[in-house]
């Protein structure tokens, strides 16, 4: 197996063994990088000096007895996420040049753990979108071909796009995301990964561009639900900075995705079978509960009878939080800047050119429902709806242990489709956004193809703060799948 093919915990084996060092090991990743990132874009900036001189330090720690558990890993960092003298753009014009002066909390808990950063990773501008097709840097090529139609270029999902096609095409070994309506599962599903979303508040927000504050969630991306546990123990833990960080300790991640699930009650909510879902993917959920089944575990019917609700309300509050966010980018303090004859229209100025058009979109939905007159109509509504979202998750959780349905209602569609309308696009997270309203930890496991050779997920949803629970059933369902294939373009083969 070529280095660019390693596991992040065989690669971390491989390093202790002194099989190879964390210079050859990002090297060969550094390389894969320039050799196919021209092509899928999943980078907006590539850092390989840097990558190369981190990699030397943890070869330094290796040898003194000093590393960290991430040493010499080689990850991509979501352009969401602020990097001290690196670049962050959030896939947006308005912040095209931004150098922070300052590391997010979750990137520096990575650098204190050894890990590596190749470089940032392309997203949805301000990641808003499931498609990776608003970025200002250019649409990111999912890794991923359709069978049948080998010349469709698909997109990799989104936000998390372009950390997702940099993980399956085997030029990172995982990568940050943030999931504010389902921005790592979905991603992580179209592209054939692992994909943890935490309880809200179990990451710090600090450092990251915030979208929607409520519901964003940092979180990762990796090949396999082990690799997911190592990166989620080191991103976690409490921040002071961030005042909805939460004081608990972290698990041992590793070591609960070995518990199993004998004697654990996992639902299966009966408003998740959506109409008009595919056979194939029905098919695979009633295989993943068979899976579990025979692992030991009671499968359990259950309701969530406001989810159903979840997705208008998700559209009502997360535009609202971000035409908040987003005031921010005026021109003035940091950021794009258009000239103006006055204040006013450099604000008018430097917001037309920066911002995009499905960021203008939310922008203004968002300035709508908080408006005067219908405030109580469309946002003191939608937050009263999500109460009874959390309601439903909190009953449910009193009988079952986790809960397991389809991550996407498809699989990856091409570039193009479903452009047109915004509300086909939106139905992409119609199984994923009622975790992010309730801030329930929440993993997507890959467990098959569908009928055209494209990965399909499966989802896990836990109860607040027991990840632990979640990536003990996402280890039976990746061990049970035994998903093995491999995109048609990845480190090695470039087509």
């Amino acid at each position: 197996m070529t280095l660019t093919g390693l596991s992040i915990a065989e690669a971390r084996a491989g390093l202790d063994a002194r099989d190879f060092s964390a210079v050859e090991l990002v090297q060969a990743h550094v390389d894969a990088a320039a050799a196919l990132n021209p092509r899928l874009n999943a980078f907006i900036t590539l850092t390989p000096e840097l990558a190369l001189a981190q990699a030397a330090g943890a070869d330094a720690a290796l040898g003194d007895g000093s590393a960290g558990p991430l040493a010499g890993i080689p990850l991509g960092i979501k352009d969401l996420f602020c990097t001290k003298g690196v670049r962050t753009t959030a896939g947006s014009r308005i912040l095209d040049d931004f150098v922070p002066p300052y590391e997010s909390t979750v990137t520096a808990n990575l650098l204190r753990d050894g890990a590596v950063f190749l470089g940032k990773t392309n997203l949805d501008e301000f990641a808003m979108g499931s498609s990776n097709m608003t970025s200002a840097f250019g649409p990111v090529e999912n890794p991923w071909k359709r069978a049948g139609d080998p010349g469709a270029v698909l997109v990799p999902g989104g936000s998390s796009g372009g950390s997702a096609a940099a993980v399956a095409a085997r030029i990172a070994m995982g990568a940050t995301g943030t999931d504010t309506g389902g921005s790592i599962r979905q991603p992580a599903a179209l592209c054939g990964l692992a994909g943890i979303k935490p309880t809200y508040g179990r990451c710090s927000r600090w450092g990251v561009v915030a979208f929607a504050s409520s519901l964003d969630h940092p979180g990762a991306f990796a090949r396999t639900v082990q690799d997911s546990a190592m990166l989620l123990q080191s991103m976690a833990g409490f921040d002071p900075r961030d005042s909805t960080s939460v004081d608990r300790p972290v698990p041992d991640y590793a070591a609960a995705c070995r518990r199993g699930v004998r004697g654990l009650r996992i639902g299966v909510p009966r408003e998740y079978r959506a109409d008009g879902m595919p056979e194939e993917v029905d098919r695979l959920w009633r295989q993943g509960l068979d899976w579990l089944r025979a692992a030991g575990a009671t499968i359990v019917d259950v309701s969530l009878p406001h989810t159903r609700y979840g997705l208008a309300t998700y559209y009502i509050v997360a535009p609202a939080e971000a035409s908040s966010n987003l005031a921010r980018y005026d021109g003035v303090r940091f950021g794009h800047r258009e000239p103006g004859h006055d204040l006013t229209e450099l604000y008018e100025h430097t917001r037309a050119a920066g911002f995009g058009e499905e960021v203008k979109r939310r922008i203004l939905i968002g300035t709508y429902v908080l408006s005067a007159g219908y405030y109580d109509a469309y946002y003191l509504r939608a937050q009263k709806v999500r109460t009874l979202i959390l309601h439903d998750f909190d009953q449910v959780f009193a009988e079952v242990d986790a809960l397991l349905t389809p991550t996407t209602p498809n699989a990856a569609f091409a570039q193009g489709e479903k452009m047109d309308d915004p509300v086909a696009m939106y139905l992409n997270d119609v199984f994923t956004v009622p975790a992010n309203m309730a801030g329930v930890p929440a993993m997507s496991v890959p467990a098959g193809l569908d009928g055209q050779g494209l990965p399909l997920g499966l989802q896990v949803i836990g109860r607040s703060w027991d990840e632990e629970t979640v990536f003990a059933v996402a280890q039976v369902i990746e061990d049970a799948a035994g998903f093995s294939v491999l995109p048609a373009l990845r480190a090695g083969v470039v087509r």
